[in-house]
């Protein structure tokens, strides 16, 4: 998946500012896609350029002009064609297993302390994603939008858990060497 095709997808939703579709990263797509605001207006850039979104410049008191993205009918199109083609899972590729690899040629204390504090990390991100669940669950009437977002926060949540039982789970098998 190219950072493009998410921006699309968040453009779909209501024109935004970078500023407005990097927050929607924070906010709910980080639990899958991660960009900085810098890549963001890069890609932005270069979707202005391939003509499949457009600006409007919005002045702002002491600021330069604020530009709100909007995506056009060829984002669009590209959206969809992007849309239509087979996902595939992408390729685990993850400092902390070559450690636990490495395990059993090095001294556990090391791994035991990296396992904890990757847990610990995984933990306040499962924290936060369930969080935003509830919010959600107490939303009487999603958006369509919201509604997507969900099922992918859901994706998140799952995710973190897996970590967290497989943490508790290398971590049970160290302290029986």
């Amino acid at each position: 998946m190219a950072l493009a095709h998410t921006i699309l997808t968040v453009l779909m939703d209501a024109p935004s500012s970078g500023y407005d579709i990097s927050k929607q990263f924070d906010m709910g797509v980080g639990c899958f896609w991660n960009a900085s605001q810098q890549q963001i207006y890069r890609e932005l850039a270069k979707m202005e350029k391939q003509g499949w979104v457009t600006f409007e410049a919005v002045p702002q008191d002491g600021k330069p002009d604020k530009k709100i993205y909007h995506a056009t009918g060829a984002g669009r199109a590209e959206l969809q064609r992007w849309y239509g083609e087979p996902s595939e899972p992408t390729a685990i590729r993850e400092d902390l297993l070559v450690k636990v690899l490495a395990g059993a040629y090095l001294p556990s204390p090391h791994l035991i302390k990296e396992l904890h504090r990757r847990r610990q990390g995984h933990h306040e991100k499962l924290m936060h994603y369930q969080g935003k669940a509830a919010e959600h669950q107490a939303n009487p009437q999603p958006s369509a939008m919201q509604q997507y977002l969900y099922l992918t926060l859901r994706r998140g949540i799952r995710y973190e858990q897996a970590w967290i039982d497989w943490c508790d789970e290398v971590l049970a098998v160290l302290k029986l060497n």
